[in-house]
């Protein structure tokens, strides 16, 4: 994609070789254009880069802003494009705990978390298991724990297509939840970490089949399973 941006503060043609070599220098970016007779500089990138990252990557006395296009709609597409295997798996396991929810005379909250829960593991666990290697090598990079025994990645994948079968025969309520409680509050401090380092890893939810940035949303998949898991262990204390 190629998009046009208004650049205020070049004086003179220095200004277009400054602004054209920070511009190239941030990441996904692949050809630059500045004009300073224009105030402008046409950027080509492979993935939309957000205002602030070019901004970034300028000299403080740059200032860089869209003219051609509506940044909020950009980025909005952007993380669509980038999230859309997550999107996707999440509206399905949804779908199929609501049509499952259609079947009983009332919602039963309790067991539409269950199926839920089963859901997230078996599908996730079945993307990890497609390359099970690659996604021991991927965890190993963040997780706290499988940095410190790399035979946890391999343990851990086996682990979700446990847990993911003992949710949906309801096998052991209290020890399955209090495991899932134990595995994914160990799980989430190795993403808490790279998120807030601002680290560029690639996230191995599911596994390395998709290649998908560790971001907020690889947090918000770890808490939700935590808040749940713990939901279920209180109502059976």
């Amino acid at each position: 994609m190629t998009h046009t941006y208004q650049i205020t503060g070049m004086t003179c043609t220095s200004c277009e070789d400054k602004v054209k070599k920070a511009l190239q220098s941030a990441a996904h970016v692949t050809a630059v254009e500045v004009s300073k007779e224009k105030n402008s500089a046409t950027v080509t990138m492979s993935q939309h880069v957000g205002l602030n990252e070019l901004q970034n990557v300028l000299d403080s006395k740059y200032k860089i802003s869209a003219i051609h296009h509506n940044e909020i709609a950009e980025e909005t597409k952007s993380w669509l494009e980038t999230y859309k295997p997550i999107v996707l798996i999440f509206f399905y396991i949804s779908l199929v705990t609501g049509l499952i929810q259609l079947t009983n005379s009332e919602f039963d909250f309790m067991q539409a978390m269950r199926h839920f829960m089963a859901g997230f593991f078996l599908v996730f666990s079945f993307f990890k298991m497609l390359n099970l290697k690659g996604f021991a090598e991927s965890y190993q990079m963040y997780d706290v724990l499988a940095k410190k025994i790399p035979a946890w990645g391999y343990v851990y994948a086996f682990l979700e297509l446990g847990l993911g079968i003992s949710y949906v025969i309801n096998f052991n309520p209290f020890l399955t939840n209090a495991l899932t409680f134990i595995i994914m509050s160990i799980s989430i401090i190795g993403v808490l970490q790279s998120v807030l380092n601002k680290k560029k890893i690639q996230c191995a939810c599911l596994g390395a089949v998709f290649n998908l940035p560790m971001s907020t949303v690889t947090i918000i998949e770890d808490g939700l399973m935590i808040i749940m898991s713990l939901i279920m262990l209180t109502t059976l204390l």
